[in-house]
């Protein structure tokens, strides 16, 4: 098939360029090393090379147009037998490809550090979700006008989720323990066997390190694994091929292979599984330069964003909660529903705090602030959604509003995500801060046995609620 060539990043944070001049001509031949294209934007310029060779089949993006998206496809490299009449068979170019993206040369002169620091976007490989309608991410605002909603399990939206990227793309297929002939330990692969066969719905044995390493190879090659682990708590086996194979591999081979891959299963406590079965990878994955960490808490954000994972080229950690599986929520019934990587959701409205959890630490925020509103205590909560690239815009624009902060997780204290929002808002929102920030974890211990203890390890309602008093200064 023919290979796109997409826009390429001059820096980190670039978002857009100009496709100032064609070098190649269509038809001309081109090796690896080649000058193709020339891009620039108001900081720098570069020349974009090629990393394959074969004949420029088709320039997508004529030269002179501005604001060409980074991942957008630009031009069609066709190998030895394929025509321009082939291209008429790829997916369209909003759909995510695993194309190789081509390797900047030069980048002059480094972007500044104040542009460093503005949040990097975070698109699909050749798609560009809608920003939030509503400045302050009203929920509601994501949903298209007239969409119907149905109510789903957690469960029965991730089934859905890897069902229509499945049908939509036949590079995307399900590895992992009981995935198959089971259907998945927690039945999320439910009928997918059924439709797909065993060629795309792939049961492995016990040794998540060899399947997890057969994944990024298949990342490697092209295709588009989800690689599910029975518990993360298992993925400790496979950490090795996840940071240092699938994290690493996009940056050492100097942007020339990628690893588009989705790595998710149940994540954090559960009930009664002891010390090494309820551990919250949130804050250990999201440590990681070249992943991305999502952790849903609603069905709704659990379809889009594993959709959107599935689609992003880059490795993607997804952590769900075996306690929020069967737990229902409304989901829009549109032809494609996505949530946007990197974009947080402001999940209730309010004035006096901001309360900012994900996943199943929501469960304990959206329960303090309707209990605190009984006490004159108006709460903002704020699900984050996606870990990493957090979504700290949203966080500070919360806090400019309400003064005051406290983060919920289930995840121990140091170096916890809260401890990276409070050193965030320090530098981004300190004269608006009215009060510390304060953090409100799981306890800084082994996860006990005994139900009586295990429910002392964990934050709860009646933590939140005092550690809010306290910074409303109403305890």
């Amino acid at each position: 098939m023919p290979t796109e060539i997409l826009m390429p990043a001059l820096s980190p944070t670039m978002e857009e360029g100009t496709l100032s001049k064609w070098v190649k001509n269509e038809g001309d031949t081109v090796a690896p090393g080649d000058v193709i294209a020339e891009i620039e934007t108001d900081k720098a310029t570069m020349e974009v090379e090629a990393i394959d060779e074969g004949k420029l089949g088709k320039i997508l993006v004529q030269a002179g147009t501005e604001n060409v998206k980074v991942n957008t496809p630009i031009a069609v490299l066709l190998a030895d037998g394929e025509s321009v009449g082939d291209t008429n068979a790829m997916p369209a170019a909003a759909s995510s490809q695993p194309a190789k993206a081509e390797a900047p040369r030069e980048a002059k002169p480094e972007a500044s550090d104040g542009e460093k620091s503005k949040g990097a976007p975070v698109p699909a490989s050749g798609l560009s979700h809608p920003e939030v309608g509503d400045p302050d991410g009203d929920y509601a605002e994501e949903v298209p006008a007239g969409a119907k909603l149905a109510t789903q399990t957690v469960r029965e939206a991730l089934r859905d989720a890897m069902a229509e990227e499945m049908r939509r793309d036949e590079r995307v297929f399900l590895m992992g323990e009981e995935v198959a002939e089971y259907q998945g330990a927690y039945k999320i692969s439910q009928g997918l066997l059924e439709e797909f066969g065993a060629r795309r719905v792939v049961d492995t044995p016990i040794t998540e390190h060899g399947f997890a390493g057969m994944g990024v190879g298949a990342a490697f090659g092209g295709l588009k694994p989800i690689v599910e682990f029975m518990t993360f708590n298992f993925a400790m086996q496979a950490i090795d091929q996840i940071i240092n194979s699938a994290a690493k591999t996009l940056y050492m081979a100097g942007g020339q292979m990628g690893c588009p891959i989705v790595f998710r299963g149940p994540n954090g406590a559960a009930a009664r599984v002891a010390a090494q079965h309820s551990q919250d990878y949130a804050a250990w994955y999201s440590h990681i330069p070249g992943l991305k960490v999502v952790q849903p808490f609603t069905a709704a954000d659990a379809k889009g964003l594993l959709k959107s994972a599935i689609r992003d080229p880059n490795p993607v950690v997804f952590l769900e909660n075996e306690i929020l599986y069967g737990h229902s929520f409304d989901v829009p019934q549109t032809d494609d529903w996505t949530v946007p990587i990197g974009k947080a959701r402001v999940h209730r409205k309010g004035k006096d705090v901001t309360i900012v959890s994900f996943g199943i630490g929501m469960t304990y925020a959206v329960a303090a602030a309707e209990q605190l509103e009984k006490e004159g205590i108006d709460a903002e909560v704020l699900d984050l959604r996606t870990i990493r690239p957090m979504d700290v815009d949203a966080i500070v624009r919360s806090v400019r509003k309400t003064n005051r902060c406290v983060t919920v997780e289930e995840g121990w204290p140091q170096n916890s995500i809260g401890s990276e929002i409070a050193s965030q808002l320090m530098v981004r929102a300190f004269d608006d801060l009215d009060a510390p920030v304060l953090k409100v974890c799981g306890k800084d211990v082994p996860m006990p046995y005994a139900a009586n203890l295990e429910k002392l390890a964990l934050p709860s309602v009646k933590d939140v609620i005092e550690a809010v008093r306290a910074v409303c200064y109403r305890d």
